[in-house]
């Protein structure tokens, strides 16, 4: 027998400001097998990876006889906390999601795991990411009888292992994974098994631990350290993990492609503390800073950071620059999340809430402010004001990445490109609309250099990179029926993916 545990809405989700033009990256997913607790342990997970989503979360867990799940809409520590939390959601196998929901976001049913009674037992899934068939697979399985409790495209995937004519439920879930598209990384937990898949170029990261002899999954090593497990290895591109009592098997179930994993993990998404691909995070932005000092140098007093995710950028550049480092901005964590900002006088107020300026640094000073990227570019402007509101003589804008000239469709809540500031106006226009002294960004080329991943190859791009560059890495069915198929698809396709 299946018990489903509560659900909740106490949580009153934000009214995203319209001006507001923070990228977000939508969820992170943990997943544990046979721990003492799992529950507890994955909560601690997914505190870890609360930066990755803030706005819902979600456990499965599994006792080995029942599955038991709770969702909530809010934060991690709100929602998973007290002493019932074992008795809530017992059991030795546990997986969790943390969230966010995009503007217009429905609320709770979109929340995961998203759990489902097949005839071979209970399936919790878990989805980091964004299909780009999304709406073709949905209108297919809408066809054929299926019917949705959510607008999620997590959805669509156990519709797809339920219809399987598979015998065996990993048979049913490589036939399921085989049909989708585009960036991804899953986890899902059946009555036996744990079980892990990265899309075919690895755009979405995923991780495997090992917490005292027990395997984890994990969006980043971050939710390791948390939890006191040690790193085994980076999930490969295409590869799917089937975690049992008897170990872990590799399976590789797709067509072998060269991996393209998502580039704006380093540039902002994944923590500084995590290690992605390989790659230490804290060290690729740092150098991106370094490289971003030597492309467009500033005759200035001090180098300024945006925090938090400006930091390490910064501290890379004013190593290279030998322009003196101060926490110019001072970042507020404790901001209230339902804040309501009513009218525009108030709404230009709204980033102090956040960042404050330091005068004392400020003032009477050239400024070489960094940050990670510019998207609107609305949040820059009035950071700049602040700046300059605070004394300094000049300002000096640096972007730690290349101008963003494409949105994206791999799961980054990013605007469409008639919003993105780089993609409508010149490095000129740019400058006059920021209010600065001058603007530069990191080239593509200084981005492969911090990565030391070598040259950019314009055939087999190293990485997913399109925001930058045009270049998507894979087809994007959704989008061309919406291009093709007028308003009424277009709007169907907005409502889906924004809900």
């Amino acid at each position: 027998m299946t018990i489903l545990g509560q659900t909740s809405d106490r949580y009153v989700q934000p009214v995203r400001d319209p001006e507001d033009d923070t990228l977000r990256l939508e969820c992170g997913v943990f997943g544990v097998f046979g721990a003492r607790d799992a529950a507890a342990v994955t909560a601690l997970g997914l505190h870890a990876l609360q930066h990755r989503g803030q706005e819902a979360c979600g456990i499965a867990a599994f006792d080995g006889k029942s599955f038991h799940t709770e969702r909530h809409l809010g934060h991690v520590g709100d929602a998973f906390t007290g002493d019932d939390l074992i008795d809530r959601l017992p059991g030795a196998y546990a997986i969790g999601h943390t969230r966010y929901a995009t503007a217009g976001g429905s609320g709770i049913r979109n929340v995961q795991p998203m759990f489902a009674d097949l005839e071979a037992g209970g399936v919790a899934l878990a989805h980091n990411g964004n299909l780009t068939n999304f709406l073709a697979l949905r209108e297919r399985l809408v066809g054929e009888g299926a019917i949705f409790q959510s607008t999620s495209d997590s959805e669509v995937i156990l519709h797809l292992i339920a219809r399987s004519r598979k015998a065996r439920i990993i048979d049913r879930f490589i036939d399921a994974v085989s049909q989708i598209e585009g960036g991804y990384a899953l986890i899902a937990l059946t009555n036996k098994k744990l079980i892990g898949v990265r899309d075919p170029l690895g755009i979405r990261p995923l991780v495997l631990g090992d917490l005292g002899g027990k395997p984890v999954l994990a969006s980043e090593t971050c939710a390791l350290d948390m939890i006191g497990a040690t790193f085994v290895r980076d999930i490969e591109n295409g590869e799917m993990v089937v975690i049992t009592d008897a170990g872990v098997e590799s399976l590789k179930p797709f067509p072998e492609q060269k991996a393209r994993p998502c580039v704006f993990e380093y540039v902002y998404f994944a923590r500084p503390d995590s290690v992605v691909n390989g790659r230490p995070v804290y060290d690729v932005r740092k150098r991106m800073g370094m490289r971003l000092a030597q492309e467009t140098p500033a005759e200035a007093d001090v180098v300024v950071p945006v925090p938090d995710s400006g930091v390490p950028a910064a501290l890379g550049y004013a190593q290279a620059s030998g322009v003196p480092y101060e926490l110019g901005i001072i970042r507020s964590h404790f901001v209230g999340r339902t804040f309501i900002q009513p009218t525009q006088g108030v709404r230009e107020l709204g980033v102090r809430m956040k960042h404050s300026p330091n005068r004392a640094v400020l003032a009477g000073k050239r400024v070489v402010l960094i940050d990670d990227s510019i998207v609107r570019g609305t949040t820059s402007r009035k950071i700049v004001r602040m700046v300059r509101e605070a004394g300094a003589k000049e300002v000096h804008l640096r972007s730690a990445s290349p101008p963003i000239m494409w949105p994206d469709f791999y799961g980054i809540d990013m605007p469409d490109r008639d919003k993105l500031l780089a993609a409508r106006k010149s490095l000129a226009e740019m400058t006059r609309f920021l209010e600065v002294d001058s603007l530069g960004f990191l080239s593509v080329e200084g981005l492969y250099w911090a990565l030391e991943a070598g040259p950019r190859d314009p055939a087999q791009p190293q990485f997913t990179d399109h925001y930058f560059t045009g270049d998507y890495p894979t087809r994007l069915l959704d989008r061309e029926i919406a291009e093709g198929g007028g308003d009424a698809a277009a709007k169907q396709l907005s409502f889906l993916v924004s809900a």
